[in-house]
């Protein structure tokens, strides 16, 4: 593009103060035709070469009047990102649109990500491809959807692609994130942790296009990235689950105040040993994922008073079996079960749809399971709870 010559959009780009993102390494053979394709609606672009050696410092040459940041070892696309969101920040940007450099992503789909910005506040957007058509290779759909899986347990949010890289981040709020990774599992944890802040999480249909597969440039390592996507997905589902979602119970319920006082009341300053206090809730736990539905509540009354165990906080316990945990629970027993099986047992893949009608396709292996998961859910969570009793005793008074 001339210098002087200006996009189609650029008025809107700099009303929103926007900019356009493109992390780049060895694709020299795209990267100046994806420049030129933005540059006809935006010269606020952001090329970060993430240490390059196949000419691409040379094309970059050809284009001085865009902002280009350069540094000679790869360090992976979400190191890039974030380099950029760096500078895009520096430069007094408040929205960055990332793209993909391989040709992938289509510049005429740039005008549809500030449409739709403006009227659903604030946001990140994430660009949906069309992955069912021919061109797109198995792998990649399977790869989405296994993503679209895990984001969805970890937030509790339905997103058609999760893999996309062409994605419209609001730059000020991320700046209050902390982000641990550097690759291609940056972009999944970029949008997790951007959910758990309460960003809005959305998406804006877009083209893409893959070329043949003797043409096709790719840097995903199928073993090695795949595997830190799973460690990564692993932890953040265990953070959702210890952390995320109580947090969220927590802050949507009525008069929380009085319900920390009876917590507390029952928790830290009922009568009787600490010792006693966490076998409440370790009991009620067992008693709440013990395989006896409809009877798990009053069984777990009766035996509280026969075993002389603090009876409220065992009824509290008792209520981790609550409706949005059912399928959770189911899941985990089967996973649990499959270990006590000969054969394997059945495989059953995660769905928010599983019912207690689900325990029929395999009724020993959910009653093995289950049976574990209560006893290891009601030590760790027994075990918590003792922790939590003594930290609390230990914290000063006011006045002292």
């Amino acid at each position: 593009m001339p210098i002087g010559t200006k996009g189609t959009h650029q008025a809107e780009f700099d009303r929103l103060k926007a900019c356009v993102i493109l992390p780049t390494y060895n694709n020299s053979r795209t990267l100046a035709k994806v420049i030129e394709g933005i540059a006809l609606y935006s010269s606020n672009i952001i090329v970060v070469n993430d240490g390059s050696t196949d000419g691409t410092e040379l094309i970059l040459k050809n284009f001085p009047w865009i902002c280009t940041i350069s540094y000679e070892k790869n360090r992976g696309k979400g190191w890039a990102i974030r380099k950029g969101f760096a500078m895009a920040r520096q430069l007094g940007y408040q929205w960055a649109i990332t793209m993909d450099s391989d040709g992938q992503h289509f510049a005429s789909d740039l005008p549809a990500f500030l449409q739709e910005l403006e009227p659903a506040g604030l946001t990140l957007l994430v660009g949906a491809r069309n992955m069912n058509q021919s061109s797109v290779p198995g792998k990649s759909s399977f790869g989405n959807r296994f993503s679209n899986f895990w984001f969805r347990l970890e937030t509790g949010i339905r997103l058609p692609d999760t893999q996309s890289g062409f994605r419209l981040y609001p730059l000020q709020e991320l700046e209050a994130l902390k982000f641990h990774t550097r690759r291609y599992e940056f972009e999944i944890e970029v949008l997790v942790r951007a959910a758990w802040k309460g960003i809005r999480v959305g998406a804006v249909p877009v083209q893409v296009y893959y070329p043949p597969a003797g043409e096709r440039v790719s840097h995903f390592r199928p073993f090695a990235d795949f595997l830190r996507i799973s460690l990564l997905n692993s932890l953040l589902v265990l953070i959702a689950v210890f952390c995320i979602w109580p947090r969220h119970l927590i802050r949507k319920l009525p008069r929380w105040k009085e319900i920390s006082n009876y917590l507390g009341e029952h928790l830290i300053r009922a009568h009787g040993s600490d010792r006693v206090k966490a076998l409440s809730v370790a009991f009620g736990v067992f008693m709440g994922i013990l395989p006896i539905w409809g009877f798990q509540l009053v069984s777990a009354i009766f035996l509280s008073f026969v075993l002389r165990l603090n009876k409220a906080l065992v009824i509290i316990a008792a209520n981790i079996s609550i409706p949005p945990m059912i399928p959770l629970i189911i899941f985990s027993s089967y996973k649990m079960g499959s270990v006590w099986m000969k054969e394997g047992g059945t495989s059953l893949p995660f769905s928010w749809d599983l019912s207690l009608q689900t325990i029929k396709l395999n009724l020993q292996q959910y009653i093995y399971g289950s049976i574990t998961l209560a006893v290891a859910s009601g030590l760790v969570l027994g075990a918590l709870s003792y922790a939590v009793i003594k930290l609390a005793k230990k914290k000063p008074k006011p006045g002292q």
